[in-house]
Order: structure tokens, then C-alpha cells, then sequence
């Protein structure tokens, strides 16, 4: 479901004195991106006003994205890349002024690799209520406040169509395939339904047909881990000072999505019950490694994202349910005829391998028929952010289908 930097996706078991001191000095209130940072390699496209699906209006909404190689002249070899829930559009490269870490998917993404440049132009929005750069909480109002706790409810369907209107903007009208993973694997398929005939082939990567009971409980945990946190006051804490934001209520939302991103047993047998220190744990105040290595990327994540962004994020992923109005899930799947790409994790906790079988079960154009395409892996729902070689490999499949 998440985006992670290469100290977050790698086994590494301790964390070291270095990676501390990264944490020196107060937070920002926001880890947003606003106006007046670094551009770095993003773009921005206006959209017009936005109305959503509860009927809200965002007037002069933008998706911000970056785009790595060239359109041809006739445009016909676009692909269309949907990021995870706090993900953004900044798929390779390097970090620098405007981007915090490097790119995601820089392994995938790239000269000669799955998702080739020197053959395609791939595109890469910031889902509309993101924080890097498309309008979400910590953007301006027309009025030059920050939307805060008055920025409207989205559903994925609501960024789907806002994608859609940022692509018509940019005068695509076919991609050569539409490919998500995690929360934007749902983005995907809800794009492949809602606008059946802009795609020659679909991805999805450890996502579900429709956001479970057992995930919402999950989410409201973290929501309520912000919401509660004296520092959020209802979404409105934009003009405190940097240092005394919400930090400690969206840290603890980290914490408990971090533990749902990775295997119960990768966990144990990377860290087991090992100490941080040579401070016992046991009445001596010292910390197992499991819990700083939680702290750490918990307290690290607030400098890089938004609190009241990612409320808005985990209310959309909430909203998923392919079947809502189509006739129910099973209904809706059945329209996916093109070739698609059906991949799941069995170590997943978060997203798990049922749901991908579901939507293979159903889809005309699964390339492996009534189940789902299996990534073989410890890492749990995070492989699809480490695991390249083998992710890439099913992406040329599905490319040369």
C-alpha cells in the first residue's frame, strides 16, 4: 500500500546513529509540499473546477506529475502509472530540492528497463488530496487558506475522473497500458471501468476489487490515531508553528501501517526480540529493534507527508468497492476484456491474495486465467516496492501481450 524510501524497503535490522541524527530539530508542520518549494522535476495542469461525487466543489483544482520519456507525436505510447497511498509522482530519479528521497520505482521505471523510456512516455500524477503538489488539505483555497478540515470527502472514483480530466488536459486518448499497485492498483482498475476504451492493458498489483471490513478497521485505527491528537484541531493546524503539528497522531498511524506492509515472519526473523541497545528492554528502558525501527520511519514519515492528506487518503481507499453500481463485484469484473495483469503477494497481510483472485476469477483477460499472477516473497505487501526483478519481468509480459 505504501511508498517507501530504500532504508524503509531494505533489511536493514538496526538504525544507526546516522539515521537518527536525520530526525535533529523540529518537524515541519506539514511535510506537504507547497507553494514557493523547489518545482524539481514535477509539473502542474490545471483542471478547472472539481466536483465530486458527494457533490463538493474544489474550484481550480491541479494534478501535479512528472513524465519520463517522450510522447510520440501521434501519442500512442503512454502508460499511465497510479502511485500507492503516499506515494506521489516521483517514480525515478534522484532525491534533491523539491523531492525528498529518490524515486519509488526507479528499478522499474527507466532507459532499457520494464517500463522503458526510450520506448514509452510514462506518466505519473499526484492523485487528487495528495500532498505533492495536486490539490489536497494543505493546498490554498481561492481565498489563500489552506483547505484544512473543509476539504471535501474524495472517493477513488472521484480521483479517477479528476486523472481522467488531468489526461484530457494533456490530449492522450489511448495509453498503452494503465498500471497501479497497492491503493493505486484500485485507482487502475476503477480507471479501466469507468473509461473502458482509453487502455490496451491493465496492472494490478497487490490491490483488492473493493476495500474489506477488516481493511476499514485497520484504517480507522490510523485515522483516529491522527484525529485524536490534540495538534490535528479537525484538520485546521496549518498556521501553528513548525514543531507542534500533528506529528505524534501521524507517526502512530506509520507505526500500525508499517506492521501491515510487511510479514509477520520477515519481521521475526529480521529483528526477533533483539534490543536496540545494550539497555535492556526489560525494566531498563531500552528498546526492542522492532520498536525503533517503528519510531524511527514513524517520526521520519512526518517530514515527508501530510497529516490531513492522508485523512483524506484513507477515507478515499475506504470508498473502494468496484461493484458499487455496476451490478456488484463479480458483475463489474467481468468487463475487464482487455489484457490484464493480475498480481498478488501470498505473504500479503494487508491486501490479501484472495482479493487478487477474485478479480482473476472474474476477469476475461487475466493473462493466468481464474488466479491471480503469485510474486513469491517474504516482504509481504511491500514487495511490490522491492522485489523489482520479478515485478519488471511481469510487467514486459504483459507489455508484449
Amino acid at each position: 500500500m505504501d511508498w517507501q524510501t530504500p532504508e524503509d524497503s531494505f533489511p536493514t535490522d538496526f538504525i544507526t546513529d546516522a539515521q537518527l541524527r536525520a530526525l535533529i530539530g523540529r518537524p515541519p508542520i506539514s511535510g506537504a509540499w507547497r507553494d514557493g518549494d523547489p518545482v524539481g522535476s514535477r509539473k502542474f495542469l490545471p483542471i478547472g473546477d472539481f466536483v465530486t461525487e458527494a457533490g463538493d466543489t474544489l474550484p481550480g483544482a491541479r494534478i501535479a506529475y512528472e513524465i519520463f520519456g517522450e510522447l510520440t507525436p501521434a501519442r500512442d505510447n503512454a502508460i499511465l502509472v497510479f502511485h500507492a497511498l503516499t506515494g506521489d509522482s516521483h517514480l525515478a530519479g534522484p532525491a534533491g530540492p523539491g523531492h525528498p528521497t529518490d524515486g519509488w520505482w526507479a528499478e522499474i521505471v527507466g532507459p532499457g528497463k520494464a517500463l522503458d523510456t526510450d520506448r514509452y512516455c510514462v506518466i505519473a500524477p499526484n492523485v487528487l488530496g495528495g500532498c505533492q503538489g495536486s490539490t489536497g488539505p494543505a493546498s490554498l483555497d481561492p481565498s489563500g487558506r489552506e483547505w484544512g478540515g473543509r476539504f471535501p470527502y474524495l472517493t477513488i472514483r472521484d480521483q479517477v475522473n479528476a486523472a481522467a480530466r488531468f489526461v484530457d488536459e494533456l490530449g492522450i486518448a489511448r495509453f498503452r497500458a494503465v498500471i497501479g499497485g497497492s491503493v493505486g492498483g484500485m485507482h487502475a482498475l476503477e480507471w479501466q471501468l469507468s473509461h473502458p476504451d482509453r487502455a490496451d492493458r491493465l496492472a494490478v498489483i497487490a490491490a483488492p476489487p473493493v476495500t474489506t471490513a477488516d481493511q476499514i478497521g485497520l484504517n480507522l485505527v490510523q485515522l483516529e490515531a491522527i484525529r485524536s491528537d490534540p495538534a490535528f484541531r479537525g484538520g485546521n493546524y496549518y498556521d501553528a508553528p513548525d514543531g507542534v503539528g500533528p506529528h505524534h497522531g501521524l507517526a502512530t498511524a506509520r507505526r500500525l501501517a508499517l506492521l501491515n506492509y510487511r510479514s509477520n515472519t520477515e519481521l521475526d526473523e529480521r529483528f526477533g526480540r533483539a534490543w536496540q541497545s545494550a539497555v535492556s528492554p526489560l525494566g531498563g528502558g531500552g528498546r526492542f529493534a522492532v520498536e525503533s525501527y517503528l519510531d524511527f520511519h514513524g517520526n521520519k514519515f512526518t517530514r515527508r507527508f501530510d497529516a490531513g492528506s492522508y485523512v483524506a487518503l484513507v477515507q478515499a481507499m475506504n470508498s473502494h468497492d468496484v461493484g458499487r453500481g455496476r451490478g456488484g463485484v463479480a458483475a463489474a469484473l467481468q468487463r475487464l476484456e482487455l489484457p490484464t495483469l493480475v498480481l498478488g503477494i501470498p505473504s500479503d497481510r494487508l491486501f490479501t491474495i484472495d482479493g487478487q483472485d477474485l478479480i482473476a476469477e472474474h476477469a476475461p483477460g487475466s493473462l493466468d486465467g481464474d488466479r491471480a499472477t503469485r510474486i513469491d516473497s517474504p516482504f509481504g505487501h511491500d514487495a511490490f516496492l522491492i522485489e523489482f526483478a520479478l515485478v519488471g519481468a511481469q510487467l514486459e509480459r504483459l507489455l508484449a501481450a
